[in-house]
C-alpha cells in the first residue's frame, strides 16, 4: 500500500471537515459545470453497467456535478483501465474498478496493477449466479455437473470475459467439481442475450445481469457462489451446499488516476459515501440484487492489495495461462 500512501495520509478528512468547509471543498473541486466520467470495463447492459449507471445517478446527486458512464470493454477490463490511467488526475474520470484490475495483470492482460490509481471507495458487494434457461434440461448444479464429467468439453459456459471476476469463479467452480466444459467468454457482448438466443448452455455472471430474465421466468438460476443464500434468491442453494467447496464475493468500487489530489479524492469518497447510503441507492440496489457496501478509501486501499496477493494465488492455483 506504500504507492497509495500519499493520498490516504489525509483522505479521512471528509468525515472531519465542518458542513461549511465541505460544501467549500465540494465547489472548489467539482463547480456545476463538472462533468465525471466513470468508465465500466463491460459493455452496455451488462451487470457492471447496470449497477455503475444507478450509482452515477446517486453520485451526481450528491455531489452536484453531472456523473456519466463510459463503456469502454475487453481484454478482461485492460482496455478500461489503461485508459483512465492515463486522463488527467482531476477527478474528472473515474474506474468502475473491481478484482478485475488484479486478475488483468496476474494474466498478463495489463502491464500495471491498482498502485496505477487511487482508491476513492468501495460501493457494493455481489456473487456470481449459475444459470440456464428455464426450458434447459438441467433442474439442478449437479445435474450439469455430471453431464459435463459424462461429456467433456461439449457443455458451452459463457462469462463476461477473460481475466473477469466471473471467469475466475467459473473455471474455479468447474475445476472444483472435476468436470470440463468449454469455456466461453464474451468480453464485448452482454452474455444473458446469448444465453437466451441458445449461443451458450449456461454462463456465470452477476445478479444485476440476471435480475429481469429470472424475474420474467426466461432464466433458471441453478446455484450462487456465495457463501450464504442470497435474501433475493432464498429457494437458490450455494455451490457450496450442493457439495462444491467454491465462493466468491466481488465488489465494485471508484478510483481515480494515481496522483489525484487528497482533496478531490475525500469529497468523492464523501459523496459516495452519501450515495451508497441513500434510500435510492439501497433501493435500487435490491432491485439489482446487489448489496451496498460503502469502504472508505483507506480500508479500500488495504482490501484491493489483499486481494491482488489472493487472486494471483488462485489463478495459478487452477491453472489459468498467462498472456504472453
Amino acid at each position: 500500500m506504500k504507492s497509495w500512501a500519499r493520498s490516504l495520509v489525509v483522505i479521512g478528512a471528509a468525515a472531519l471537515f465542518p458542513s461549511a468547509a465541505l460544501a467549500g471543498a465540494k465547489a472548489a473541486a467539482f463547480p456545476g459545470n463538472t462533468r465525471i466520467e466513470i468508465t465500466v470495463l463491460a459493455p452496455a447492459g451488462s451487470s457492471a453497467d447496470l449497477t455503475a449507471r444507478v450509482f452515477a445517478h446517486a453520485l451526481a446527486r450528491h455531489l452536484g456535478a453531472a456523473a456519466v458512464v463510459a463503456n469502454r470493454p475487453g481484454a478482461g477490463g485492460a482496455i478500461g483501465y489503461r485508459y483512465v490511467a492515463a486522463q488527467k488526475p482531476d477527478g474528472s474520470s473515474l474506474v468502475w474498478m473491481s478484482g478485475s484490475v488484479s486478475t488483468t495483470y496476474h494474466l498478463g492482460l495489463l502491464h500495471f496493477a491498482y498502485a496505477a490509481f487511487e482508491p476513492v471507495a468501495r460501493v457494493l458487494v455481489e456473487s456470481p449466479l449459475l444459470a440456464v434457461r428455464s426450458d434447459s434440461r438441467w433442474e439442478t448444479l449437479r445435474e450439469l455437473i455430471a453431464e459435463a464429467k459424462s461429456h467433456p468439453s461439449e457443455i458451452m459456459v459463457g462469462n463476461p470475459g477473460r481475466g473477469s471476476h466471473t471467469h475466475i469463479s467459473s473455471v474455479a467452480l468447474f475445476r472444483a467439481a472435476r468436470a470440463e466444459i468449454l469455456d466461453v467468454p464474451f468480453p464485448m457482448a452482454p452474455v444473458v442475450p446469448l444465453l437466451l438466443g441458445g449461443h451458450v448452455d449456461a454462463l456465470l455472471d452477476m445478479p444485476a445481469a440476471l435480475s429481469n430474465p429470472v424475474k420474467l421466468g426466461a432464466v433458471r438460476v441453478l446455484a450462487t457462489l456465495a457463501p450464504v443464500r442470497d435474501p433475493a434468491l432464498p429457494d437458490v442453494p450455494t455451490a457450496q451446499e450442493q457439495g462444491y467447496d467454491v465462493s466468491f464475493v466481488s465488489w465494485h468500487g471508484i478510483a481515480a488516476p494515481k496522483g489525484t489530489s487528497t482533496g478531490v479524492v475525500a469529497v468523492l469518497e464523501w459523496a459516495t459515501r452519501r450515495a451508497v447510503q441513500s434510500p435510492e441507492f439501497a433501493r435500487a440496489s435490491q432491485l439489482l440484487g446487489v448489496r451496498p457496501a460503502f469502504m472508505p478509501a483507506l480500508e479500500f486501499a488495504t482490501l484491493v492489495e489483499k486481494e491482488h496477493v489472493q487472486l494471483g494465488r488462485l489463478i495459478e492455483a487452477i491453472g489459468l495461462p498467462k498472456q504472453p
